[in-house]
């Protein structure tokens, strides 16, 4: 299990951003457009503590999230509880090790969640062996090539490649939808607590003190594959 300590360590604040990440839902257009997931079975992994899977649930037949953190996972089922979503569940697992039969889902979903690259591939057999024939697998990833969060995501991971990234993706057979989205915050206040889970206070303070607003321009990759 690899820690993501945005979210295991501040879940309230973390809220607060898949709230105002991509208020206008082009991520969703964007994967609908390529695989409707309506009446279908949906597996969300790594579902943190399920903001999308209220979404899934709306036109989905059933949904699953996966999620390998227990004090996640629990506030995950908490959410659906709240919600009476009688057709979704959280189970606990890791990517590498889904809890699902074979060919058993239509659409897999990850964002955020398993931090896609080399080194993934267990995950992505596993992706392979749950989805039926026909069915798409969806990973969303932040696109460091461009937009200004791209910019303060590069000077956080100098080390990122986005050129590997993209061969690995490559290689594996799958394709790409670059999609310009936002963070848009309600005040400066939601941002600015944001930006500080994000990245190391020396980097969150000199990209505190030289952008104004309550938001920023940013770019993702919606990785996708459908599996024959």
């Amino acid at each position: 299990m690899i820690p993501s300590p945005n979210i295991w360590n501040d879940p309230d604040v973390y809220e607060i951003e898949n709230r105002g990440v991509d208020p206008d839902g082009l991520i969703e257009a964007t994967m609908t457009g390529i695989h409707d997931w309506s009446g279908t079975r949906v597996l969300d992994v790594g579902c943190g503590s399920g903001f999308h899977l209220p979404g899934f649930a709306r036109t989905a037949s059933t949904v699953v999230g996966v999620e390998p953190y227990e004090p996640l996972a629990a506030l995950a089922r908490q959410r659906i509880s709240n919600l009476s979503l009688a057709n979704t569940a959280v189970l606990d697992g890791a990517a590498q090790d889904l809890p699902l039969a074979d060919h058993s889902v239509d659409v897999v979903h990850a964002r955020w969640a398993y931090f896609f690259g080399p080194g993934c591939e267990p995950g992505l057999a596993e992706v392979a062996r749950v989805l039926r024939p026909g069915g798409t697998a969806f990973v969303i990833d932040n696109d460091a090539s461009r937009s200004t969060f791209g910019t303060w995501f590069r000077r956080a991971m100098p080390a990122y490649d986005p050129v590997a990234v993209e061969r690995f993706w490559g290689r594996q057979g799958w394709s790409r939808e670059r999609v310009d989205v936002r963070w848009s915050f309600e005040s400066r206040t939601d941002f600015e607590s944001v930006v500080r889970i994000e990245f190391t206070e020396t980097l969150a303070d000199g990209i505190l003190a030289e952008h104004e607003g309550q938001g920023v321009d940013y770019a993702v990759n919606v990785w996708w594959r459908t599996f024959e």
